[in-house]
């Protein structure tokens, strides 16, 4: 498809991208943060001196700025509590009164608690379409023998 000035859009007439369009190259940069990088370019050293020179004199963004580069934030932790063994769909309730206990406790924080519940569903969902799966077997080999 081309538009009315000749140039190709890449789309099909119903608008869709055509396969093969690229689009942007993988990796490629805008302009403004090339600029940006081009005026940098050399200075990393200065600046990275300037930064920790205002952090010492008291400018908490600057300190910030360089503890987040020591010692980023930590996006996840292991989580050490008590989880009961999940071998079948029924067990699933007591890992999950486990969980609503450890948080009622403090031992887990509430958005630790969301995401271990989530882990709980995903294997509840698992242990289930397994024991469905043993099921549609067993019931498959009861039907060819009759």
């Amino acid at each position: 498809m081309t538009r009315n000035n000749g140039t190709k859009t890449g789309r099909d007439a119903s608008g869709r991208f055509t396969k093969g369009n690229p689009g942007r190259p993988r990796g490629a940069r805008h302009r403004a943060t090339q600029s940006a990088l081009a005026l940098l370019d050399g200075e990393a050293e200065r600046l990275t001196r300037r930064a920790v020179e205002l952090a010492f004199e008291g400018d908490s963004a600057a300190l910030r700025l360089c503890l987040e580069r020591i010692a980023p934030p930590m996006e996840d932790g292991p989580v050490v509590f008590d989880l009961p063994p999940m071998q079948s769909v029924s067990d699933v309730s007591q890992a999950a009164g486990a969980v609503l206990d450890a948080v009622a406790l403090g031992d887990l924080t509430p958005s630790e608690g969301v995401k271990i519940m989530a882990l709980v569903e995903t294997f509840r969902r698992t242990l289930e379409t397994t024991e469905l799966e043993a099921r549609v077997t067993a019931l498959e080999g009861n039907t060819h023998d009759a």
